[in-house]
């Protein structure tokens, strides 16, 4: 069988660590034929991603705050001389202070709701912004949400509202690229035990909740979420665009 990805440069933003979905999404473009680039924040992360990135098909590792627009031109400028078009894009960003994760949503401070706004959801604008140049040849742009977007889900709070506006974002970023053959989806994954995921409030009884209410009876495994990635950004996935597509063990159709 023929690698999906085969002769494809994809960006991922977002690797943290090894069990990071961004991470699993590497492994999984890696497995396919893809060649990445991959970026990190600050010069700490960056020895992390350099060990992580031997055993991945890496040919670029790139510095980029999204917060910052100085980087975001920089990356720009950076994935354009690299003298190859770019092909697909993972944008697997997310932040919130713990303290709007763990308090009434009623209690969010506006500094944490414009930083969870500005990380986890403008970034995706500012992201494509700055590799559209660079995809002259069209391709795909994936971000990941969560249930919690349309849905209350206790002690998710801030971020659902950021995760509801990238949802948006995602839509309105498809209208516009669509005339360039950029593909903008989103996969909303169910939850996975990832670092990040630990500053959720009781997130063990949603896990546990999952289990024992979802359809297939099962939680998410990341594989599953990086093998949706690896549809969206193949050929298969060419008449793709603008949605959210569910990675959950089909969580999103229950009700009570």
């Amino acid at each position: 069988m023929s690698k999906l990805l085969e002769g494809k440069f994809a960006l991922i933003l977002g690797i943290a660590n090894k069990w990071s979905l961004a991470y699993s999404i590497a492994q999984a473009f890696s497995r396919e034929g893809a060649t990445l680039g991959l970026t990190y924040l600050g010069e700490r992360q960056k020895d992390a991603i350099e060990e992580l990135s031997t055993d991945l098909n890496v040919s670029a590792i790139l510095p980029c705050d999204v917060t910052r627009d100085d980087d975001l031109e920089a990356l720009t400028q950076s994935l354009m001389g690299l003298g190859r078009p770019l092909d697909a894009v993972v944008h697997s960003l997310a932040f919130a202070n713990r303290e709007d994760l763990t308090r009434p949503f009623l209690q969010t401070s506006r500094s944490g709701f414009l930083l969870a706004q500005d990380v986890s959801a403008y970034s995706l604008v500012a992201v494509a912004r700055a590799v559209a140049p660079a995809m002259t040849e069209g391709g795909s742009l994936s971000t990941l949400t969560y249930l919690g977007a349309t849905r209350v889900v206790p002690n998710y709070n801030v971020m659902g509202v950021a995760k509801a506006s990238l949802e948006a974002a995602v839509r309105y970023l498809a209208s516009e690229l669509g005339e360039r053959q950029i593909r903008v989806n989103a996969i909303s994954a169910g939850p996975v035990k990832t670092v990040s995921a630990r500053a959720i409030k009781d997130f063990s009884t949603i896990l546990d909740t999952i289990q024992a209410r979802a359809p297939l009876r099962r939680n998410t495994d990341p594989a599953e979420v990086a093998d949706a990635a690896v549809f969206l950004a193949s050929h298969l996935g060419r008449g793709v665009t603008g949605n959210c597509l569910f990675v959950d063990a089909g969580m999103q159709i229950m009700g009570f």
